[in-house]
């Protein structure tokens, strides 16, 4: 008797349980993506390359001014975190990229070959000094790429992206199409060449894989957008997704999910693209992205994801935040 009342009693239980998830899955509502994009901080004077370093704050490159900024992802509060550097002598150039190694930071400038100051990795050692530690530029001059790039041909290169890996750097170089490996005494060799003149620009390492994104030669068409994977040794490189136009910047998010923005609409063969034509893609396990926000950022530069936000840093001196930009199970 027990047996039987015990029986049903599970099977009663079991019913209602089996109902308030049908209740409850049929009142939830689909992820609404991310929010819509919100100003945090702006002034900087030529928005490029960002990094998350000490305290969980932005640190940006600023071209014009040869300086780093930090600005904080809660106030939105500017101030100057280095100085002194090399500043742009063009549209591009000057600091274009900042990493941390521990609590010390390092800067990428390149396009300065015509002024006083030098293309390569500085390290900052403090508020307004910093020293050349590998001087890409002359590395680049005695090691010239094997693909031709064309009428818009740098001798020195065009960097674009810099990694802290393995205790020192990965550099992209979109105009001699290729990536460096630099360490922190001043060596740098090739660690990986692309066969065609696809620009590589923006760079994520996490652990032996290598992200890059791909821009695409002029006029950046949206078929040319492309995520790669890089692998050590390997010579070849695997194609993760395509379809994003004129991406410049790749980065990594909750659950391994890779996201990319495309600086806007090609066209000229300079930056920056059209305004109020950029995106932010996250890339789908098929090799596609989905379009996360089309046409709503104003040339972005790079991308940082911490936990579920996003922040953006655009060539006009302005860094955008993003909230909710994973779907289920991360977000949403």
């Amino acid at each position: 008797m027990w047996e039987k009342l015990i029986g049903k009693a599970r099977v009663v239980l079991a019913a209602a349980v089996i109902g308030v998830v049908a209740v409850a899955a049929a009142s939830a509502a689909p992820p609404s993506g991310p929010s819509a994009p919100t100003l945090l901080a702006s002034g900087i004077q030529g928005g490029s390359g960002s990094t998350v370093g000490p305290g969980r704050a932005l640190y940006v490159t600023e071209m014009y001014a040869g300086r780093i900024s930090r600005v904080d992802p809660e106030s939105g509060a500017v101030t100057t975190f280095a100085s002194g550097l090399p500043p742009a002598l063009f549209h591009f150039g000057g600091p274009v990229d900042v990493a941390f190694i521990g609590k010390t930071a390092y800067v990428l400038v390149t396009l300065v070959s015509f002024g006083p100051g030098a293309v390569g990795i500085y390290r900052v050692d403090g508020p307004s000094s910093s020293t050349l530690v590998a001087d890409i530029g002359a590395w680049a001059l005695s090691h010239p790429p094997e693909v031709d790039t064309g009428p818009l041909f740098s001798p020195t290169g065009n960097q674009y992206a810099l990694e802290a890996w393995r205790g020192g750097f990965l550099v992209t170089d979109a105009n001699h199409n290729r990536v460096l490996r630099v360490t922190r005494d001043g060596e740098v060799s090739e660690f990986f060449a692309f066969d065609a003149n696809i620009v590589p620009t923006g760079i994520e390492a996490w652990g032996n894989s290598v992200y890059v994104a791909l821009a695409g030669p002029s006029p950046h068409l949206p078929q040319d957008g492309k995520v790669v994977k890089l692998e050590p040794g390997s010579p070849t490189e695997t194609e993760v997704a395509a379809g994003g136009q004129m991406l410049v910047d790749v980065e990594r998010g909750l659950g391994s999910t890779l996201y990319a923005i495309g600086h806007g609409a090609g066209g000229p063969e300079f930056f920056p693209a059209p305004p109020n034509t950029g995106d932010l893609f996250a890339v789908n396990g098929d090799g596609s992205f989905s379009v996360l926000l089309e046409d709503e950022l104003n040339q972005p530069m790079s991308l940082e994801i911490v936990k579920n936000t996003a922040y953006v840093v655009t060539f006009g001196g302005e860094v955008w935040k993003i909230a909710d930009v994973s779907g289920p199970p991360y977000g949403g």
